[in-house]
C-alpha cells in the first residue's frame, strides 16, 4: 500500500494527521503546493481507502469514565466469536475489541465509572453473553504512550537472499 503513496501524498496525510480539521487550503500554502494539486492527492487518498474520515476524541475520564481496564475473553466454540463480538457492540463501554493469539479469543477495551460498575458490567453484560467460557481482567493504570497511526519514514529495503 505504501509503494501507492509518494512523498507528497506522505507530506499531506503528515498534516492531516496532526489535524484533521486543517483546511487543505491551508495544508496547500503550508507545502507550497496548488490547491488543486492537494484537494486532487486528498479525494485519491480517500477513494483507495487510505484516508476514511476523521474522528472527534472524547476524555472518558473527564465525563466520569475514570476506570478503564482491558478484558480477556476466551470463547467457547470458534463458531461463536461473531456472535460475542455482535453483543459486545450493543454495549456502550466497550470501546474496542480484538481478535488476538494466544490465551484469549479477543481483548477488549472497557470503561467504566468506578469499580462497582465495573463489577456490574463483567457479571450483568459481559460474562452473560452466550459464547463467553471465561474473562481475565487487566486494570489500566496509565497509559504513557497513546497516538493515532503515523507513517514511518522511508527507509531502504534490501532484498534477502
Amino acid at each position: 500500500m505504501d509503494s501507492q503513496i509518494d512523498s507528497l501524498d506522505r507530506k499531506i496525510l503528515a498534516e492531516l494527521m496532526k489535524d484533521a480539521r486543517m483546511p487543505l487550503l491551508e495544508i496547500s500554502r503550508k507545502l507550497k503546493v496548488a490547491h488543486g494539486t492537494v484537494n486532487a492527492r486528498y479525494a485519491r487518498l480517500k477513494r483507495s481507502g487510505i484516508v476514511s474520515g476523521a474522528r472527534l476524541e472524547v476524555d472518558p475520564a473527564k465525563l466520569g469514565f475514570g476506570l478503564m481496564v482491558l478484558v480477556g475473553v476466551r470463547v467457547q466454540l470458534a463458531h461463536q466469536h461473531k456472535d460475542v463480538v455482535k453483543a459486545l457492540q450493543r454495549f456502550p463501554e466497550v470501546l474496542e475489541a480484538h481478535y488476538t493469539t494466544g490465551g484469549y479469543s479477543l481483548l477488549v477495551k472497557v470503561v467504566a465509572r468506578d469499580i462497582h460498575d465495573l463489577h456490574a458490567f463483567l457479571a450483568e453484560k459481559m460474562q452473560s453473553i452466550e459464547g463467553v467460557h471465561s474473562t481475565e481482567t487487566f486494570l489500566v493504570l496509565d497509559s504513557p504512550i497513546q497516538r493515532p497511526f503515523a507513517l514511518p519514514p522511508i527507509t531502504a529495503r534490501t532484498d534477502r537472499k
